[in-house]
């Protein structure tokens, strides 16, 4: 496998998103030491077709340890033995050489990373602990490595007399071994290996403290009275998940975004709605032994301080210097300049949800946990759209059919779903082919909730494309979801929201198929984080199509399409309810950024978040889609720390993508499709992202394209 063991321990997959982030290093240089003893089985080589496949029905938590230590320890091995060379440093000598090291290492991270994310036990969570600050420490040691630093710096100041390729290479090396500290003082390393040790412990405890709240809080509905409003298909899937945890004859509401929205949407009870929201927006939030509150000000301490060893003014700098956003400045002017537009949508929105209820006698004025139901009441009134209409006609296994075929139509892939090892029942596997008939990667997707599974959905990789060797190593990718699984035998539906979620993921899954890079560190996902979730949310695009909606849309119970009618009102109504959307998100965004550019100040979490929103002028109606303490893209790793306004930076690339689209013959115009394929999807991180835009799109940004997308004023 051709997976680089350096890189994919600074590239793990991440929450929510899809992406890969960062863990964290540090402990005494004998805890990888091993007696001499058979080879772990995990590090052994993967047997198989395309390459070899990852043996996921053998894995079991007992082997991660053994396996974790001696592949470390050999990977330490042959870096040492990298930098140690006494032959002048050259590409191949020192950065092929590391893009080939710790192949053993480099099998078993990645089904380390997905057992901690999907299939997280007592058992786990203690080997976790136990290996977060060693992996840590292995990074460190390699990354802060004197003489295999001065080797990467050789070859990058001879880059200029390198391939395209190979001198992109260079750049991704020296960058990353820059921000890891290889160029401060013994001292300053040292210290930043404290930190990173520190934080990788502060991120395991802050995500499973959010995994326990998830798992600990559940509403059980016990009679008739309690389901009021509910589909028949949630009721089914609330049945199915109270059966499994124990409550025959119940309905489970679980503490997760896709049981939480749609029970919020549609029940008519007042009272649960509140209560339902209540316990989702207070998980790490509790006042008990998961809350999350007290880790958060030790984390924002300690990155400071590791900001200002690295030279930079605050974490925010640091993390917005690598990235197209360059500055903290420059994110703070996009998401104020959009906040004003959104916020200003809610106020409008708001009125027309109190109208309805003023109309209805319901003697109430909106709380956040109407604001969801009395939307649904307003979009109905004004578009003649109901959810749970829509609803009918979305089954997960449908829709999954279809951004296939959306692929198919665009890029010429074909999906066989083949059989291969797995490690649950839920798990289906589909063979990619190119249009030229060639083997393109393997895709595994994991769609349902279950115990131990964080919340949320996202992307990784068990192995990244490469073209090294006489026929490289193509892709293996997976997409994780939680929708809510029904009954034995029945079609799951899901709301329109998680169908966008669906495509969403797997257009970080596309991003990774497509690689077609020489180098595996500069494969597929492994870009800059604001650029990263372009391509993911570009194909939430395809959701809506016509062409999408009318051949795999199909309705529940009858199997008939969805109408035309009925595809030209979720049309009209495409920007409805931008407010909420906008502005939940972008609180998150900009609380996030402010918390990281008040640098080492003293900071309560809470206090923080209520002042600086009021400050903001959030409106009462709503809350962050993400508050602090259960913020896990920020606070279970380095990520998407001061990194979470990726998602608006990305999208105003998005829109003035799509709109390249549609000047053109719509979103199955093969040419464009074609120019986006060559510039951005296959490109991986062999361009700098500002110049694979500028590639593909010719110019600069539009970003008044994102006004237009979302239905906002667009101010010259």
């Amino acid at each position: 496998m051709r997976t680089s063991a350096l890189f994919a321990l600074a590239l793990v997959a991440a929450c929510a998103t899809g992406t890969k982030t960062p863990p964290t290093p540090a402990v005494d240089e004998q805890e990888t030491e091993m007696p001499e003893t058979a080879e772990p089985k995990l590090l052994e080589e993967w047997s198989g077709p395309h390459g070899g496949v990852p043996p996921l029905d053998q894995v079991a938590v007992a082997d991660f340890q053994p396996a974790l230590e001696k592949g470390m320890k050999d990977a330490l091995a042959e870096f040492h033995f990298i930098g140690s060379n006494p032959e002048p440093a050259t590409f191949d000598n020192t950065l092929l050489a590391m893009e080939k090291a710790g192949q053993g290492l480099g099998r078993v991270l990645p089904l380390y990373y997905h057992w901690t994310g999907s299939f997280s036990s007592d058992e786990m969570r203690a080997v976790q602990k136990e290996m977060s600050p060693k992996l840590a420490a292995h990074s460190d040691r390699i990354m802060q490595d004197e003489k295999l630093f001065a080797r990467v710096k050789a070859v990058y100041d001879q880059r200029e007399e390198l391939g395209e390729e190979e001198a992109r290479l260079a750049k991704v090396y020296y960058d990353r071994f820059v921000r890891a500290g290889a160029a401060l003082d013994a001292d300053a390393k040292a210290r930043v290996a404290e930190i990173n040790q520190a934080l990788s412990k502060l991120y395991t405890q802050f995500s499973n403290n959010l995994l326990a709240d998830e798992e600990k809080y559940v509403l059980y509905l016990t009679s008739e009275e309690d389901l009021a409003g509910l589909s028949d298909s949630y009721k089914a899937a609330a049945s199915a998940a109270a059966e499994k945890l124990g409550h025959p004859g119940e309905w489970a509401v679980t503490n997760t975004r896709s049981s939480m929205e749609p029970f919020l949407q549609m029940s008519e009870r007042r009272d649960l709605r509140e209560k339902v929201w209540t316990t989702y927006y207070s998980r790490g939030d509790n006042g008990d032994e998961n809350d999350n509150n007290g880790l958060i000000p030790q984390i924002l301490k300690l990155r400071a301080e590791r900001a200002k060893l690295l030279g930079f003014e605050t974490h925010a700098h640091f993390r917005t210097h690598y990235g197209m956003a360059k500055s903290p400045e420059a994110t703070m002017d996009l998401m104020e300049s959009v906040w004003k537009a959104s916020t200003a949508r809610v106020k409008q929105e708001v009125a027309d949800m109190q109208a309805v209820a003023d109309k209805e006698k319901a003697g109430i004025t909106i709380e956040p946990w109407d604001y969801r139901f009395y939307a649904e009441k307003v979009r109905k009134a004004k578009y003649d759209l109901d959810q749970n209409e829509v609803k009918q006609y979305l089954q997960l296994d449908k829709l999954r059919e279809g951004m296939f075929w959306a692929v198919s139509e665009n890029y010429g892939w074909t999906f066989t779903e083949v059989d291969l090892p797995v490690p649950s029942e839920d798990v289906r596997v589909w063979e990619v082919t190119a249009a030229d008939g060639l083997h393109q990667g393997l895709f595994y997707f994991d769609p349902y909730a279950r115990t131990g599974k964080r919340s949320g959905a996202w992307m990784s990789s068990y192995r990244d494309q490469d073209g090294l060797g006489p026929d490289g190593h193509t892709p293996i990718i997976h997409n994780n979801a939680n929708f809510v699984k029904g009954a034995p035998g029945e079609p799951v539906l899901i709301s329109w929201d998680d169908a966008e979620t669906l495509f969403h993921e797997f257009g970080h899954a596309i991003h990774g198929l497509s690689s077609n890079v020489i180098y595996p560190s500069l494969a597929g996902t492994a870009v800059a984080r604001d650029f990263v979730e372009f391509p993911s949310q570009l194909n939430e695009r395809w959701l809506a199509t016509n062409e999408v909606l009318s051949k795999f849309a199909l309705h529940v119970e009858t199997g008939e399409p969805m109408p035309k009618e009925l595809l030209e009102r979720i049309e009209a109504a495409s920007t409805f309810n931008q407010g909420f959307g906008t502005t939940e998100y972008l609180a998150s965004a900009l609380i996030d950024m402010k918390l990281h550019l008040a640098g080492d100040a003293d900071i309560d979490p809470d206090a923080f978040e209520r002042e600086e929103l009021e400050k903001l002028g959030m409106p009462s109606e709503l809350v962050m889609r993400h508050r602090t303490p259960q913020f896990g893209h920020v606070f279970s790793g380095d990520g998407y720390s001061a990194g979470y306004y990726s998602y608006l930076w990305a999208d105003a690339l998005t829109s003035d993508a799509a709109e390249a689209f549609t000047e053109g013959e719509g979103y199955y115009d093969r040419d464009v499709a074609n120019a986006y394929m060559e510039h951005v999807l296959s490109a991986g991180n062999r361009m700098d992202a500002a110049d694979a835009w500028m590639a593909f799109r010719g110019r600069e940004v539009d970003t008044a394209a994102l006004m237009r997308a979302r239905g906002f004023p667009v101010t010259q």
